[in-house]
C-alpha cells in the first residue's frame, strides 16, 4: 500500500498578525526550538510515511530554508520518497496562484500522482497535535472508504470556528458544514484527509470545471462527496489538537504546554517531533533567578533576580538581571533588558525591550489580551504597548509617536524597505 503525503503549508495566517508578517503561518516558531510545520511532518515519519509533498505558495522563503533537503525528517532521500516543496508557477495554460485548498491540489495534482500511490493523505501545515496516521490508515481499508476524514469533539461553544460533521453508528459522515452559526454536532474536522487516489483525482478535476466552486476542501469537495453517497468515514481522534490559526490559539497552545498536566506532550521517546536546529551552549540560568512553569531553550541567559513565569524562551534569549516575563512567548535571540516587564505578550525573533519598558499586562484577567511585537523590532527605555497593541517589524525608536502604544494601534515602521 503506497500513501503519499500533501501538506498544505500556503496559508497566510493574516489571523496571527506581525508573526505572518514575514513567513508563512506553518513557518511560525513554536514551543521554542519548533516551527508549526514540524508536527505534521514528524506525525508523517513517525507513522512511516516517508513520501511527502509541501505545497507553499505566502512568503515560502524562511519555510524552504527550514525543511531544506528534509534530513532532520530522515526525508533526504532521493529516489524512494523524501519530501518535494512545490510552488505555484506561470504556465501557458491552467496554472496560477492557488485560489482554495483544493485548487493548490488539483494545480500539482501531475506531480501528486507520479508513480501511482494507492492513497493521497492530505494535511494543514498550521495545526499542532501528535497523531500516529497508521490506525486512521487501517480504519479506511477497513471501511472500504472513498475519503476518511481525522475528527475530534471541540466544545460546543467553539465548534462554529470549524468544519462540523455527523456521523451514523458505523462512523459514517451524514452531514458536513464548514463553519455553520448553528453547529449541529460538536464533532469537528481536523484537516486530515486521506483519499483514494483516483477519486480525488475525479473530484478535483470536477471541482476545476465548476465555475461556482470556491475550489476548497472543506466548502466545496467534501459536501458534494457527502450528496453523492460517497463511501466518506469519520476517524475519531482523542489527542491533544489545537488550529493556531489565532494568536489566541496559538498563545493558549504554549500555555497549555507548560500547565502542571500537559495536554501537548513533546518529551515521549518513541513520538520525537524533528526540527532544523543550530548548536547553541546550555541555557545559564544563575542561582538567583527566579524561574517557574517555564521551557529555556539552549543559549538563553535569565540573570540575577529576573523572574520568568510561565514562559518560553526561543533559544538566545537573554533576559537581563530584574527583568519580568509573564505568560509571555519569547522568540530567538530577544533581549529584555533590566527593568523591563514583559506580560501576557508574545516577541518575535531578534527584537529588544529596553530597560523599565513596559508590554503587554493582565495575568490575573479572564478575557486574555496579548500585546504583539513584530521580528526585529525595538520597545525604548520607559516606553509602554498596552495588550492588544501590535509592533510591526523593524520598527526603532524613530518611528514612535508617543511613548504609549494603544489598545487596537498597529505600529508600523516608516523606513522605506531598502533601509531596513
Amino acid at each position: 500500500m503506497k500513501i503519499r503525503a500533501v501538506i498544505l503549508a500556503g496559508g497566510e495566517g493574516a489571523r496571527l498578525g506581525v508573526l505572518t508578517a514575514k513567513r508563512a503561518k506553518p513557518a511560525v516558531p513554536f514551543a521554542g526550538k519548533y516551527r508549526i510545520i514540524d508536527f505534521p511532518l514528524s506525525n508523517c515519519v513517525n507513522s512511516d510515511i516517508f513520501d511527502l509533498m509541501v505545497l507553499a505558495q505566502y512568503r515560502p522563503q524562511s519555510l524552504i530554508e527550514h525543511i531544506g533537503s528534509g534530513a532532520p525528517w530522515d526525508l533526504n532521500r532521493d529516489f524512494t520518497g523524501g519530501v518535494k516543496i512545490l510552488t505555484p508557477f506561470k504556465a501557458r495554460h491552467d496554472s496560477d496562484w492557488f485560489v482554495g485548498t483544493a485548487d493548490a491540489v488539483q494545480q500539482n495534482f501531475g506531480f501528486i500522482k507520479s508513480d501511482s500511490p494507492d492513497l493521497v493523505m492530505i494535511l494543514s501545515g498550521d495545526h499542532i497535535y501528535t497523531m500516529d496516521y497508521e490506525p486512521m490508515v487501517s480504519f479506511h481499508l477497513d471501511q472500504q472508504a472513498d475519503l476518511t476524514m481525522g475528527t475530534i469533539h471541540v466544545p460546543i461553544e467553539e465548534a462554529s470556528r470549524f468544519g462540523v460533521l455527523t456521523t451514523d453508528s458505523k462512523y459514517r459522515v451524514t452531514s458536513f458544514l464548514e463553519k455553520p452559526p448553528d453547529p449541529p454536532s460538536n464533532l469537528a474536522n481536523m484537516g486530515v484527509y486521506l483519499f483514494n487516489r483516483e477519486l480525488l483525482d475525479k473530484i478535483l478535476w470536477e471541482d476545476r470545471m465548476n465555475p461556482e466552486s470556491s475550489h476548497d476542501f472543506g466548502k466545496d469537495i467534501i459536501p458534494r462527496l457527502i450528496t453523492s453517497n460517497a463511501r466518506v468515514f469519520a476517524f475519531p481522534y482523542t489527542g491533544y489538537w489545537m488550529d493556531v490559526g489565532t494568536v489566541q490559539s496559538y498563545w493558549q497552545a504554549h500555555m497549555d504546554m507548560l500547565s502542571p498536566t500537559p495536554k501537548l506532550q513533546l518529551y515521549h521517546r518513541s513520538w520525537i517531533i524533528h526540527t532544523r536546529t543550530e548548536e547553541r551552549p546550555p541555557a545559564r540560568l544563575p542561582a538567583t533567578a527566579h524561574v517557574f512553569a517555564s521551557m529555556i531553550c539552549d543559549g538563553c541567559y535569565v540573570g540575577s533576580d529576573a523572574r520568568v513565569e510561565s514562559s518560553v524562551l526561543s533559544p538566545g534569549v537573554v533576559i537581563r538581571p530584574g527583568a519580568v516575563v509573564r505568560e509571555s512567548i519569547i522568540c530567538t535571540d530577544t533581549v529584555i533588558e533590566s527593568g523591563a516587564v514583559v506580560e501576557r505578550a508574545i516577541i518575535d525573533k531578534r527584537s529588544h525591550v529596553h530597560e523599565n519598558a513596559r508590554v503587554g499586562w493582565g495575568v490575573a484577567d479572564a478575557n486574555i489580551r496579548l500585546a504583539l511585537v513584530g521580528k526585529g523590532s525595538s520597545i525604548p527605555a520607559g516606553y509602554v504597548i498596552e495588550p492588544d497593541a501590535q509592533i510591526g517589524t523593524d520598527v526603532i525608536e524613530t518611528d514612535y509617536d508617543e511613548s504609549v502604544v494603544h489598545a487596537g494601534q498597529y505600529l508600523q515602521t516608516r523606513r522605506p524597505a531598502n533601509e531596513i
